[in-house]
């Protein structure tokens, strides 16, 4: 049986055994696997840009350890310098194998990268955003009634539009003495009150009238494949529809091996959460590119997955479902709290 390093590619799937010191480049290509390259290897195109995976692949029967690749060479030191690595990744042409490594191929370094795309079926539907943009007049501060420009904003909220207490963050409250003043005491929220009820969310302000248009994303989490469509809050109109390959394939291609990966390995499940919210972050800016808009118009996402995707994405331990009585960490949908990539 040979001896050499077993090299794994994913999503791929395709394996063999190579000698120690093979470039990954070259081992990719003697298996026909889709990695880019125009430069002839010698680290100047970057489209070679690999991923390898370490710790415990149950699935594919290997150990991955921290020493399975060479280490960084001048070339991808010169390279990172001047244009940028993302953390964790290699250049293929100039990583070489070592030992037994699991190694993913991300959707830009594919030659054929495959295009995913779950169309936003057009229908008739009934608007009711969670999320309103309210244009208030505030009363300006009297030194004789000490009072917080915050809380008589949720009085003039109150008094105009109803509703009860309201709720803002540290990042929205810097920001709401100098645009109450810009705005000359007038200033537009976008209030955020969901179905379970209690103190709407101020998520975002403007000063005095804006005309801006606000955003959602509706995103499909799925275990392979990560679709999400760009929708206008006003209207429910879906203006762009993007989907990505999930990266967090390279750490088991099945939910039962990501929950495995992360028993068998200390902070793995941190490692996929890093992964899957990366990937959100490229998908949102990719979609607010597409249709013209800043990424920061888009205020709210709504996220359809399974229980261990939904662990995986919030940053919660999935080893509880992969053993019974398999339980969840909440049974409830909604979960508050940002969710910044």
């Amino acid at each position: 049986m040979s001896s050499d390093p077993l090299v794994i590619f994913t999503p791929s799937g395709k394996r063999g055994r190579f000698p120690v010191g093979t470039p990954v480049l070259s081992a990719a290509r003697s298996l026909g696997v889709d990695l880019d390259s125009v430069c002839g290897g010698r680290g100047i195109c970057s489209k070679c840009q690999i991923t390898p995976g370490y710790g415990e692949f149950p699935k594919h029967g290997v150990t991955v350890r921290e020493s399975a690749l060479s280490e960084w060479n001048a070339v991808e030191e010169r390279y990172d310098q001047k244009r940028g690595l993302k953390p964790g990744r290699r250049l293929g042409c100039q990583a070489t194998v070592q030992g037994d490594v699991v190694i993913d191929v991300p959707p830009e370094s594919q030659v054929h990268r495959q295009v995913v795309r779950k169309a936003a079926d057009a229908r008739a539907i009934t608007m009711d955003p969670a999320i309103h943009l309210r244009l208030i007049e505030v009363d300006e501060p009297d030194m004789h009634e000490p009072t917080g420009d915050l809380e008589r904003l949720a009085r003039a909220l109150r008094r105009e539009w109803g509703g009860e207490a309201i709720t803002a963050d540290l990042a929205v409250l810097r920001r709401l003495q100098p645009m109450l003043r810009q705005g000359k005491w007038q200033i537009t929220v976008a209030l955020h009150q969901d179905h379970r009820g209690g103190p709407a969310r101020v998520l975002e302000i403007w000063p005095g009238f804006t005309e801006e248009r606000i955003y959602g994303l509706a995103i499909d989490l799925g275990s392979t494949t990560i679709a999400a469509h760009l929708t206008d809050l006003r209207n429910g109109e879906v203006i762009a529809s993007s989907g990505l390959m999930n990266p967090q394939i390279r750490f088991g291609e099945d939910l039962m091996s990501r929950v495995s990966y992360a028993m068998l390995n200390p902070g793995g499940d941190v490692e996929m959460t890093r992964a899957v919210r990366g990937a959100l972050d490229e998908l949102a800016r990719g979609l607010a590119a597409e249709a013209g808009i800043r990424a920061d118009q888009i205020l709210e996402a709504v996220f359809v997955c399974n229980p261990v995707m939904h662990h995986l994405l919030l940053g919660i331990d999935p080893v509880e479902l992969g053993q019974a009585p398999f339980a969840l960490a909440q049974l409830r949908s909604a979960v508050d709290g940002g969710l910044r990539a």
